[in-house]
């Protein structure tokens, strides 16, 4: 019966449309001159006119509950005055598109000068940045990514794809015969098991939980990678990953690993670790990290072991700090002894502590102080028994909502002649001067 009302209003509108638009000129052909009833006629169609738009009016309000009322609205459309204008749907957004899962990623590219000018036009005991005199690409990096939800899907993956010379420090101990796999920063399935308020599960490769710095530039506050990072930590680990966070304040994480830095493992044994965070206030945050397994090709025997802790303190919203302190040991370095049986010396040790200061005086400008103290005792991570000091700063100003900028200046020093100046000159100290820029996307923005 709906039905048949709605038809019957769409022949009436019908007929109201024939009318306004052939009255006029039924009426001209008529009376082709004018007469002295022509005053008449015009009021009596003004009239009729104006019934016919009351009509219009009323079958809009009596069909507006019918299941044909979308169809009846679309016909009378047609007549200014008689409907309000109907607003455009907006059209399909990115994050609309890929439903829960994100694509994000950036380009970071920078120029490097080192007041040392050295003829390799490389910056020593650097490890992402290490080119000087020339622009250069540090990372072009993009993420697809889908977080495990328990109301949703319990399934999740990252696939981080990345391309430059970071990439390639990251990736340089893995054999050449992994192909394309030099490529991924990251790669793991995720599950969410249904363990009290929920147990991740993540199975593949992935970027370590230690350090105050990670691999990406835009999420550090300098430009450069400091000391510890480039010595005191691995990059990226390959195994299983296991996080169960208790409430806001206290998570626990459980590693179960190939080692440091492999894809491919270069013994028989595993490396397990343990990180635990604790929130005990919106401004206080603390992880402590500690990692155990043989690192050694092909030895099973000499365990590794490292201790990383970080803490962060935020008074106010400008205002920030953080310190990071590590400590390594376990290896053992073999040495020739002419021809009589290798000499196996004592487990070697590393440590290191670094402390962050950053000042955001306005939305888009900060500044940002770093300084560093490592010793290297036995020479195991950077090749010399030395002290190294290291002290930057770096000026942050967002130039657009998805372009980030940083200046920077930084000096390294140690107790030993272990920077190039010119071609052939080892010195005690290296300044260097670098900006970068780094222009980001993400598809969360439209959500």
């Amino acid at each position: 019966m709906k039905a048949v009302r709605s038809a019957r209003g769409m022949v009436r509108i019908s007929g109201v449309v024939l009318f306004i638009v052939l009255a006029p000129l039924a009426f001209a052909q008529q009376t082709p001159t004018p007469t002295e009833d022509q005053p008449q006629i015009n009021k009596l169609l003004l009239d009729r006119i104006s019934e016919l738009e009351s009509e219009v009016r009323q079958l809009k309000r009596s069909t507006a509950d019918s299941p044909g009322a979308s169809e009846a609205q679309g016909a009378v459309a047609s007549f200014p005055g008689t409907l309000p204008d109907v607003a455009a749907a907006p059209g399909p957004s990115i994050a609309g598109l890929l439903g829960p899962t994100s694509v994000s990623g950036f380009v970071d590219i920078y120029y490097g000068y080192n007041a040392n000018q050295p003829g390799s036009r490389m910056n020593s005991l650097r490890s992402l940045d290490t080119y000087s005199s020339q622009f250069a690409l540090n990372l072009v990096e993009l993420v697809i990514d889908k977080t495990p939800d328990a109301s949703a899907s319990r399934t999740g993956y990252r696939i981080a794809l990345g391309f430059g010379q970071a990439i390639n420090v990251v990736n340089a101990t893995e054999p050449g015969k992994l192909g394309f796999a030099q490529y991924l920063k990251e790669a793991y399935f995720s599950y969410l098991a249904p363990v009290g308020k929920g147990l991740q599960l993540d199975l593949g490769k992935f970027v370590t939980p230690h350090g105050a710095e990670v691999i990406e530039t835009k999420d550090n506050w300098n430009y450069s990678r400091g000391l510890l990072f480039s010595y005191a930590i691995p990059y990226y680990h390959f195994g299983l990953r296991a996080k169960y966070a208790f409430n806001a304040k206290y998570s626990l994480t459980g590693f179960l690993v190939n080692g440091y830095n492999n894809v491919v493992d270069n013994n028989t044994g595993k490396t397990y670790g343990l990180s635990v965070g604790w929130n005990p206030t919106k401004r206080v945050s603390l992880a402590q990290n500690y990692m155990a397994g043989p690192e050694g090709n092909d030895n099973n025997s000499d365990w590794r072991q490292l201790w990383d802790t970080v803490a962060t303190y935020s008074p106010n919203s400008k205002l920030s700090f953080i310190v990071n302190y590590d400590y390594g040991r376990g290896d053992r370095i073999i040495t020739p002894q002419g021809q009589l049986l290798p000499l196996v010396s004592a487990p070697v040790f590393w440590t290191g502590v670094a402390g962050y200061v950053k000042y955001a005086f306005h939305p888009k400008y900060a500044l940002a102080s770093r300084y560093e103290y490592y010793d290297d005792h036995n020479g195991f991570t950077t090749g010399s028994a030395q002290n190294l000091h290291g002290f930057t700063a770096t000026f942050e100003r967002i130039v657009a909502s998805h372009i980030l900028s940083r200046m920077e200046f930084r000096r390294d020093s140690s107790n030993q002649p272990s920077f190039l100046k010119g071609n052939n000159q080892a010195v005690t100290a290296q300044s260097t001067a670098t900006v970068g820029l780094v222009f980001m996307i993400d598809s969360r923005e439209d959500r």
